[in-house]
């Protein structure tokens, strides 16, 4: 190779000869940032800086959905930290290690360091305990179910809409209803139905894909709860395995052939919000769509009445049927 590099190939030189120039690196560097800061700058123009300590979330409409969202906010400082701490020693390494211009020998070769590898070893498994108490902590009080609830609905999924059953006293004659005794809520366990209301004659309302809400024109059927009043919903599936998700509640729950789930919210806003499957259970899965439509407790008694009035007394199945040793087996500790 001749001293000057004359002999280097044209795209191996730069101005004067020289090696390659860095120009059109930094060129298109340049561009690229500028795209992205234009991009930013548009999509910025339209969002609502103060939904930014969400992170996404919508607005919590329950007095249990802030420990959800507490747990989400928790979760994406922790991921931060953990990004601007491995960001930091990527751009450590790659500054203060980079290959010297002068020097080309090859640098000192180490086989381990201990301190090292202890550190990325204990590190994560501290974060992922941490993460694991807060999850585990807040899993067991969201899941907790109180001795009494005021209201209980048997929310009843199956390809493809959902069915409500309101377990409630609707007439307030205690003698002419037993939900315990129902045939179409046999599938429910004794470990919820001992919790049923006494003459709980029930109303029912039931859906299909093509079912609107009259107010808004949403698709599917519409849930009505009372605004301030505990609500525990009894989750049981007739075909496949479904997924029950209130969107601004922040919370959803498998709905499963053969098991019950349940859980329960206090609603603390009045309006209609959009609930859907969250579980791929078959070819009109995104059809499973519902509205809850959160009134005052005595418009929620007055609509149970209007229920009754249009025929829809009782209860829609609810599940599979299942032998009594199948349908408790699980005890109420689980």
């Amino acid at each position: 190779m001749s001293p000057n590099g004359s002999d280097l190939p044209r795209c191996l030189k730069g101005a004067g000869g020289s090696p390659t120039s860095r120009r059109p690196m930094r060129r298109k560097l340049l561009q690229v940032l500028t795209a992205g800061l234009v991009l930013a700058t548009a999509s910025g123009c339209s969002y609502n800086w103060k939904d930014f300590p969400r992170l996404g979330m919508p607005t919590p409409v329950t007095e249990e959905a802030p420990r959800i969202l507490s747990l989400w906010q928790g979760s994406w400082a922790a991921a931060l930290a953990t990004g601007v701490l491995v960001w930091g020693l990527i751009l450590w390494s790659v500054i203060f290690h980079r290959r010297s211009r002068t020097k080309v020998e090859v640098p000192p070769q180490t086989r381990y360091n201990m301190p090292i590898e202890a550190l990325y070893t204990v590190v994560p498994l501290i974060i992922v305990s941490v993460l694991f108490y807060f999850t585990a902590r807040d899993e067991s009080k969201l899941l907790e179910l109180s001795p009494k609830p005021a209201h209980t609905v048997n929310v009843v999924g199956y390809q493809w809409s959902w069915g409500f059953n309101y377990v409630e006293d609707v007439d307030g004659n205690p003698a002419t209803g037993d939900a315990v005794k129902s045939k179409e809520l046999s599938a429910i366990p004794d470990r919820f139905t001992k919790d049923f209301p006494a003459g709980a004659d029930g109303v029912y309302d039931v859906g299909i894909p093509g079912t609107r809400n009259p107010q808004t024109g949403n698709p599917g059927p519409t849930l009505w709860l009372p605004m301030g009043e505990k609500v525990r919903f009894v989750l049981t599936s007739r075909d496949v395995i479904h997924s029950f998700w209130v969107v601004p509640f922040l919370m959803k729950q498998d709905v499963i052939p053969g098991h019950t789930n349940s859980f329960e919210v206090t609603p603390t806003q009045e309006g209609t919000f959009l609930g859907k499957c969250a579980e791929l259970c078959g070819v009109d899965h995104s059809r499973m769509l519902f509205n809850v439509k959160v009134v005052s407790p005595e418009r929620y008694q007055q609509h149970l009445k209007e229920l009754a009035a249009k025929g829809n007394t009782g209860y829609v199945p609810a599940g599979i049927a299942q032998t009594d040793p199948a349908k408790n087996a699980e005890t109420n500790k689980l």
